[in-house]
């Protein structure tokens, strides 16, 4: 009986671990091996293919009540929209287009959604306050800002960007498209830029069905220097 209330003991310990934060589980691992090779095949005809995979993109920004995000050339609104119920009342989706019509359709299809914020900004920045935002995204929009202007942009959001904050990018994978590869972004490239403006890739992955990649960055500050041995 004393080994069988030990031996409970410790399962009971290990769940108790499990469930703490951080902790590592089977449910959040995800193998690489290839075991169909279909697996990595794009799925559906919809334009935007990622987009059925929001709830796992969501998971991945991991945003919490309160946080304030930017949605640089947010469209028509769509990851906005969705955002707007994790980061709750207390929060703000800055919802950015070029263009006066964007905003304005996005102003008429939120009007009840206050957190939301739709608004014009240029093209070279986001019109921001300096550490305003916790999170900067990107959904297919990065490969329209100016090739020659990216590192730039990259350097204008670790201003806006809170020190803890993120940048995530969803790019079409220039490697994987035949053609119109200007509407895509090597990855390596995009890695390249974002380190050259201090920004450091903590995660970047193919998403399932699609062409697409995610990858998220955070500022190079935080990792400090190696120390001399």
């Amino acid at each position: 009986m004393r080994r069988i209330n030990r031996l409970f003991t410790v399962l009971t310990l290990i769940a108790a671990l499990g469930s703490l934060p951080g902790a590592t589980s089977t449910d959040s691992w995800r193998s690489t091996r290839v075991t169909d090779p279909n697996q990595h095949v794009r799925t559906g005809t919809s334009r935007y293919p990622y987009r059925a995979k929001s709830e796992y993109v969501l998971k991945e920004l991991d945003l919490k009540p309160g946080d304030v995000v930017v949605d640089i050339g947010a469209g028509d609104g769509w990851w906005a929209n969705r955002m707007a119920t994790f980061v709750g009342d207390k929060g703000v989706i800055h919802a950015s287009e070029v263009e006066e019509k964007k905003v304005n359709r996005m102003k008429e299809k939120f009007a009840d959604i206050p957190q939301i914020k739709p608004y014009l900004c240029p093209t070279d920045g986001t019109n921001l306050p300096e550490n305003s935002c916790d999170l900067a995204f990107f959904s297919m929009v990065y490969h329209h800002l100016k090739p020659d202007g990216r590192v730039d942009y990259l350097r204008h959001l670790r201003e806006v960007v809170k020190p803890t904050g993120r940048v995530c990018v969803i790019e079409r994978y220039a490697e994987l498209i035949g053609r119109h590869t200007s509407h895509a972004v090597s990855l390596s490239q995009l890695a390249k830029q974002a380190e050259q403006a201090g920004w450091i890739p903590i995660r970047y992955e193919l998403i399932s069905g699609t062409r697409h990649y995610i990858a998220i960055f955070v500022q190079k500050d935080l990792f400090g220097l190696e120390p001399t041995r």
